[in-house]
C-alpha cells in the first residue's frame, strides 16, 4: 500500500471514529450504562499509556542517541512540558469561561457555557495532542521511509480512533439532553473530533521541517496524553465502574496496542 494512502487513511479514521462515536446518539434513546462507559474508558487509557510508550517515547530516546547518557532529557522534559501545557489549559480555560456581574453590591462569577458545552471544549483540547500525536507519528514514518514505520503510525491512528469512539458518544449524549435534537448533538460531538486531522497535518510539517526537535515533539505529545489519561480518563472509568470492569478494560487496551506496536515496528 502506498505510503500517502496509509496517511490518509490513518488521518481520516481518527476523526471517522469520533463521528462514528456521535452517531450513537441516534441509536440511544436512555442513557449508556456505567459499566459499558468505564469499559470503554478503560480500554482507551491502555491504548493511549500503551501508544504513548511504544509509538512516542521510545523512539523519542532512540533518536537522542548522539546524546550518549543524556539521551533520556529530551523525552523526560518533553513528557513534563506536555503535562504542564495540559495542566495550564485546564487551569486558564474555566477562568476564560467564567464571567463576573454584580449582585447586590457583590461580585459573583457566573459560567458562560453549559456544563455540556464545557464538556464539548474540554474534549476538543483534548484532541489536540492526540491529532498532533498522530501527525509526528507520520512525520517520523516520513523521515524513515520504511513501510513498516508507516505501518506503527498507522495503528497509532487506529488505536487514538477506537479511544476517540467513546468520546464522541460522551459528546453527543449529554448534548442530545441539554439542546432536544439528535442532529443538533451529533453535530457538535462531529466538530469536537474536526481538530484531530488538522492537528494531525501540523505534526507532519513540524516533524518533517523540524526534525532536529522531532525527540521533544513526540514526547511532547506522549506528556499531554498521559496527563488526559491520568486526569480525565482513569478517574471517571474508576468512579463509573462497579467491580474491575474498568480495570480489565484498562490492561486489555494496553495488551492490544503493545501486541499491535511491537508486531509491526
Amino acid at each position: 500500500m502506498n505510503n500517502i494512502v496509509i496517511t490518509v487513511i490513518g488521518i481520516s479514521f481518527i476523526f471517522l471514529m469520533t463521528t462514528l462515536g456521535s452517531a450513537v446518539v441516534f441509536l440511544f434513546k436512555g442513557k449508556v450504562s456505567q459499566n459499558l462507559s468505564s469499559a470503554f474508558l478503560g480500554f482507551a487509557s491502555g491504548l493511549m499509556i500503551a501508544a504513548s510508550v511504544w509509538s512516542l517515547l521510545l523512539p523519542a530516546i532512540e533518536q537522542s542517541n548522539s546524546l550518549g547518557m543524556l539521551s533520556f532529557v529530551p523525552a523526560s522534559c518533553g513528557i513534563v512540558l506536555g503535562c504542564l501545557f495540559l495542566a495550564v489549559l485546564d487551569k486558564f480555560i474555566p477562568y476564560l469561561l467564567t464571567k463576573r456581574r454584580k449582585k447586590e453590591g457583590d461580585f459573583v462569577k457566573e459560567s458562560r457555557l453549559s456544563k455540556s458545552g464545557k464538556l464539548f471544549l474540554a474534549v476538543t483540547l483534548h484532541n489536540i495532542p492526540e491529532g498532533l500525536a498522530v501527525g509526528l507519528a507520520y512525520g517520523n514514518a516520513f523521515l524513515d521511509s520504511g513501510t513498516n514505520v508507516f505501518m506503527s503510525a498507522l495503528w497509532l491512528a487506529i488505536g487514538i480512533g477506537i479511544q476517540n469512539l467513546p468520546e464522541g458518544t460522551a459528546i453527543s449524549l449529554p448534548m442530545k439532553e441539554q439542546l432536544g435534537s439528535n442532529k443538533k448533538a451529533f453535530l457538535f460531538g462531529t466538530l469536537s473530533g474536526l481538530v484531530e486531522p488538522i492537528m494531525a497535518v501540523i505534526g507532519i510539517w513540524l516533524s518533517t521541517s523540524l526534525s532536529s526537535l522531532m525527540p521533544w515533539f513526540l514526547s511532547f505529545s506522549a506528556g499531554a496524553m498521559l496527563f488526559v489519561v491520568a486526569e480525565e480518563l482513569l478517574p471517571d472509568a474508576k468512579n463509573n465502574s462497579r467491580g474491575n470492569v474498568s480495570t480489565w478494560a484498562f490492561i486489555l487496551g494496553f495488551v492490544v496496542m503493545m501486541i499491535l506496536d511491537v508486531a509491526l515496528g
